[in-house]
């Protein structure tokens, strides 16, 4: 019943570890959602490597002439060139991970890129999305999460799992690391895993913002029964949330959807909400109960019925004796099912999870959809020989130089040459005369209330005789009037930039150089130079962070 599908391939998804589809695969699913007057989304939104800009390319290419998807999502600055030299001709969405996330940035993406939609970050509340909404120019429209799991970082700025796990989140191989369990002091506890987002009934708040023509429902990894029930249960808020019965129903549905238990985050800026409770369970499913007795004896007693087909997550991915089982008998609530013995023991007290249902009505609705698949898909035409249009290298680079970043100025004598995080206190220790040299630096993440204050802080900057601006998301640029004097922007490393097209993206959004994003590893790094149109930058040391968090665990 959804009215827009979003979906990844096997390779450029930000959901690597899902199951994704094949071209084949999705040809013939397409044509289905075709028939069902339902849209289709094809999600290339990873971080791209220098040498993967031909196959991102010939993959968009695929689409457009196999597959003719309504849109695709992306994320990396890249893809606003493949878009062009392939000819693609669906919509282009940018992703929650392009962190869009303030309102003077809609107008510059919208006059710079190809863009017909744009997913804001989870973390804003509603008045920062009526905020954003309102400087939406129109042929723009804008997609808000509404239901789904969260991430402890903000979007697109995390790199947790690159850090303790060697997997890029960026890149879609997320081995969720603010899951796992931590140490402080004697407590072990999953002191950053979030419940997940649930809006339900404050949903209808969002209908009112005109802009706002997409509901999202995140899905990662979840079963049919999650989709059916969450789908259903929204549309009764949207169609008929007005009726109190429907209201009813409409929560009943998304209590029984086998998710986390729900939050509404950061929604109403006067009760934001903590997602991160660690006395509630945070593993994905229902909680139906916990392990007695040990090892090949283990057994438990549900809290709810359980089916035949139900499938079931015994612990988590972190704990001994983890796995998924499928029912093959009924249980009654209360009653007792001895887990099968399997490789690994189960302690005690292991927590289980019911994690998909099939009901015979869901089955049946499978089935039909399945009877309907074109039976053979036509024969695909010949694969892409697209190649990339690279940009030429820059002809002049800069002397290599040492810039150490502060947040205050260091004591006296003050350097001829320093990066200084922007702020008040900053702006006030630097001496007279030195402003011209220091390189200043915008913040990873700019959220609505921010946007004047460091409007501000750019015009004393620049009043001061400032010059030099490291710009930590693409967007920032915005903030800057035109006119005052002569002004350098470079791109921070937040900005994520990892290949010759995307670099010069941010040459033609006017940065004259390029601190590229620490998520490459060193071979992928030193591919950059003899191929980027800007001249470059590299963090070699420091405090750099696991994420940028808006939300503070104890």
């Amino acid at each position: 019943g959804a009215d827009a599908i979003y979906c990844g391939l096997k390779s450029f998804s930000a959901r690597m570890e899902a199951k994704n589809f094949s071209i084949e695969e999705l040809r013939g699913l397409v044509e289905l959602a075709r028939r069902k007057g339902t849209r289709v989304y094809v999600t290339l939104n990873t971080l791209l490597k220098p040498d993967e800009l031909d196959a991102a390319g010939r993959l968009l290419d695929q689409l457009e002439r196999q597959v003719r998807p309504d849109a695709v999502i992306v994320q990396d600055l890249a893809m606003a060139h493949l878009v062009r030299q392939t000819g693609f001709k669906g919509e282009v969405h940018w992703s929650t991970l392009a962190n869009v996330s303030f309102p003077s940035a809609l107008r510059l993406i919208q006059e710079k890129l190809p863009i017909d939609s744009l997913v804001l970050p989870r973390e804003l509340t509603v008045d920062e999305v009526k905020h954003v909404a309102a400087a939406c120019p129109p042929g723009l429209n804008l997609e808000v999460f509404i239901h789904g799991a969260l991430c402890y970082g903000v979007s697109g700025r995390c790199y947790w799992s690159s850090f303790l796990g060697g997997k890029s989140g960026l890149r879609g191989r997320c081995v969720q690391p603010c899951r796992r369990v931590y140490t402080q002091g004697r407590e072990a506890r999953r002191f950053f895993s979030c419940l997940d987002l649930s809006l339900d009934v404050l949903v209808k708040v969002l209908m009112g913002i005109p802009p706002i023509r997409t509901w999202k429902i995140e899905g990662r990894k979840k079963g049919p029964h999650y989709v059916y029930y969450v789908v259903s249960g929204y549309r009764l808020l949207r169609d008929h949330g007005g009726d109190p019965q429907a209201k009813k129903d409409a929560l009943h549905f998304l209590s029984r959807a086998l998710g986390r238990p729900g939050t509404h985050y950061h929604f109403l800026p006067q009760r934001r909400q903590n997602p991160v409770s660690v006395g509630e369970q945070t593993g994905s499913g229902l909680f139906i109960g916990r392990t007695h007795a040990a090892g090949r004896r283990a057994f438990f007693s549900p809290r709810e019925e359980l089916l035949p087909g139900d499938l079931l997550r015994i612990g988590y991915e972190d704990t001994p004796g983890h796995r998924v089982e499928r029912m093959g008998r009924a249980v009654p609530k209360g009653g007792r099912y001895a887990l099968p013995p399997a490789a690994g023991a189960v302690p005690k007290g292991t927590a289980v999870f019911l994690i998909d249902r099939r009901e015979q009505a869901l089955e049946d609705l499978i089935k039909g959809l399945e009877a309907e698949l074109p039976a053979a898909p036509p024969a695909a035409p010949p694969s892409s020989e697209f190649s990339a249009q690279l940009p030429s290298p820059a002809r002049s680079l800069l002397k290599p130089a040492e810039l150490k970043v502060f947040r205050q100025p260091p004591r006296p004598p003050f350097p001829r040459r320093i990066g200084l995080c922007l702020s008040p206190a900053a702006l006030a220790a630097t001496p007279d005369g030195f402003h011209r040299t220091v390189w200043w630096w915008l913040p990873p993440a700019l959220f609505p209330d921010d946007e004047a204050a460091n409007r501000d802080l750019i015009q004393a900057a620049r009043g001061r005789g400032s010059r030099t601006f490291v710009l930590n998301d693409p967007w920032q640029i915005a903030l800057f009037a035109p006119g005052g004097g002569e002004v350098r922007f470079w791109a921070g490393p937040f900005c994520n930039l990892a290949n010759p097209l995307a670099l010069e993206t941010a040459a033609a959004l006017g940065f004259s150089g390029a601190v590229v994003t620490p998520e490459l590893a060193s071979a992928d790094f030193l591919k950059l130079p003899s191929r980027s149109p800007l001249p470059l930058g590299a963090v070699v040391g420091g405090n750099w962070p696991l994420c940028v968090a808006r939300t503070m665990a104890d």
